[in-house]
């Protein structure tokens, strides 16, 4: 019987109704015991006994790649977008089959970070928190018709996100190198980074985790900034220089962040950003819903088994 390991959460969630539909094809579908994402040893150690992976963020490299081709490893699917923790050169490089799902949920991540600049500019997270505490806050936040937000990233996100933000008559500055000038959406314009922090309120990342984008929110771009800047994370984790935003935030440089995504996953019990009050986070959980995971599943599930066959 074919083995498939699977290892994206979202997935999991729904694996009681999946199960049949690996049987049906032949499959055992197995789950490992883990919470965010399965570490690099036991990878070594598991993957090498499936046919094939469904991958959630958990590091596919080239030494787990390399120990599941020397066994039953025949092909892999990355669950979603995101692809920059999986080693493709070294796929190729062992003729191994690996795919993602793209253009997977734009509008599922899209509408969080409309909810998450929303949040940030109104300021709800002290509203919640006072509630519950037996008080009744009222802050001032501030409208969002007439701001502008600088948008790194005009992927299927990014302008999912724009629509949005031009919707409630927010004024975007889209960041993104393969962006042609002449193909911007209607109300959004092109900028360059980091320069266009120095008009915007807000700051929202949906673009991809890549050697460029890696820490490019840091010391010398927030110094760049408009006092009291937004910042909104649906991307990775690593596109900010999390001491930078730190330091940003206490000194209020920054006036607060809404983060979905952490350079360490989940986010260290240890971390200074939890001692920031004016933060709303997220559990890496920007796509996850019913539709879209019910969508996206399916769509992995019939790539690896084209993979397969």
């Amino acid at each position: 019987m074919t083995r498939v390991l699977l290892t994206c959460p979202p997935m999991i969630g729904i694996a009681d109704e999946m199960r049949p539909v690996f049987k049906a094809r032949g499959a055992e579908l197995v789950i490992p015991d883990f919470v965010q994402i399965v570490s690099e040893e036991e990878l070594i150690r598991l993957v090498p006994d499936f046919d094939g992976w469904i991958i959630g963020d958990d590091p596919a490299t080239a030494s787990v790649l390399e120990a599941g081709r020397a066994g039953r490893l025949r092909a892999c699917v990355k669950w979603g977008v995101g692809i920059d923790n999986v080693d493709f050169e070294a796929a190729r490089r062992l003729n191994l089959p690996v795919t993602n799902t793209p253009a997977a949920f734009g509008a599922e991540v899209a509408d969080i970070a409309m909810h998450y600049v929303t949040g940030l500019a109104r300021e709800t997270w002290c509203i919640d928190r006072g509630v519950r505490a037996g008080n009744w806050p009222k802050p001032r936040g501030i409208s969002l018709d007439g701001r502008t937000a600088v948008l790194v990233g005009m992927g299927d996100i990014g302008r999912q996100t724009s629509r949005r933000l031009v919707a409630a008559g927010v004024r975007v500055i889209a960041i993104d190198p393969v962006l042609d000038a002449t193909k911007v959406p209607e109300g959004v314009e092109k900028g360059v980074w980091p320069d266009a922090l120095g008009s915007a309120e807000f700051v929202v990342f949906t673009c991809p985790l890549t050697f460029i984008t890696h820490h490019m929110l840091n010391d010398a771009a927030i110094n760049l900034a408009r006092p009291g800047l937004r910042v909104v994370n649906v991307a990775r984790g690593p596109v900010i220089d999390e001491a930078a935003l730190i330091r940003a935030l206490s000194d209020d440089r920054v006036h607060s962040a809404a983060l979905d995504v952490f350079e360490i996953e989940p986010l260290p019990n240890n971390s200074p950003l939890r001692d920031h009050p004016r933060c709303i986070f997220g559990s890496h959980n920007a796509s996850n819903t019913e539709d879209a995971v019910r969508r996206v599943s399916a769509r992995a599930t019939d790539l690896l088994f084209e993979a397969l066959a």
